[in-house]
């Protein structure tokens, strides 16, 4: 088996996994298999999910096999685990209160509302997506990744903003509880949203003393995660 067919295989075997997990957070605490909005939101996450692994898998392989990697490694910063733990939490707790919400039946959301929900799902699927593509040290931890040779990269969306990702995850963690219906949902996700901006923050400040010529982008690119807003 080649490298190339390895990865794939990796990639399938995680978003199967991923899959089932996401499926009982939707599906349990709702108490039914009758919930249409998670299974929109399942069959968006498993396509848009698959296309751009498979894309990555032949556009680049090195940024894949990064994002597959354990979410705990020793040249992460001590500060991120802390940070990351919390985001997980949060991710998780976004997906069972969501099915809560259906069960007990808390929220109202519009067709239309929903529907715009997954529209920034999906663009949010897409900015992970260009990001991975542009940059092979996207790494989910905050590190230096000196091995890899790790250098500033100030190409494609990072020309925009200097933590794209982050600014994909707003649309994310706006439309997931759109699409799911659930305004408690939402909640959460604007909390998750303002961790990301704390730990943007942070990460510039590991940024700017360990990799060389990060201070001298960041004062070209203004803005961290939204252009024209911050």
């Amino acid at each position: 088996m080649n490298a190339t067919a390895s990865l794939v295989g990796r990639l399938v075997s995680q978003i199967l996994l991923w899959f089932a997990i996401t499926a009982a957070l939707l599906l349990v605490p709702a108490g039914t298999l009758h919930r249409p909005s998670a299974w929109a939101y399942l069959l968006l996450w498993l396509i848009t999910g698959t296309w751009s692994g498979l894309a990555l898998a032949k556009e680049n392989p090195d940024i894949l096999r990064e994002r597959m990697r354990p979410l705990r490694q020793q040249a992460q910063k001590s500060w991120d685990r802390p940070v990351l733990a919390a985001i997980l939490v949060g991710w998780v707790a976004l997906h069972v209160v969501t099915g809560l919400d259906f069960r007990y039946g808390l929220s109202f959301v519009p067709p239309w509302l929903s529907v715009l929900g997954a529209v920034a799902f999906v663009l949010a699927t897409y900015v992970f997506h260009i990001v991975m593509r542009e940059n092979s040290y996207a790494s989910p931890l905050v590190k230096v990744d000196a091995e890899r040779g790790h250098k500033v990269i100030s190409t494609g969306p990072y020309a925009w903003v200097r933590h794209p990702m982050y600014g994909g995850a707003i649309l994310y963690f706006i439309g997931a509880p759109l699409l799911l219906g659930s305004w408690y949902g939402l909640v959460i996700g604007l909390i998750l949203i303002g961790i990301m901006a704390l730990r943007a923050v942070w990460e510039e400040q590991t940024l700017m003393a360990e990799l060389a010529g990060y201070s001298d982008y960041a004062k070209r690119v203004r803005y961290r995660m939204v252009p024209g807003v911050w």
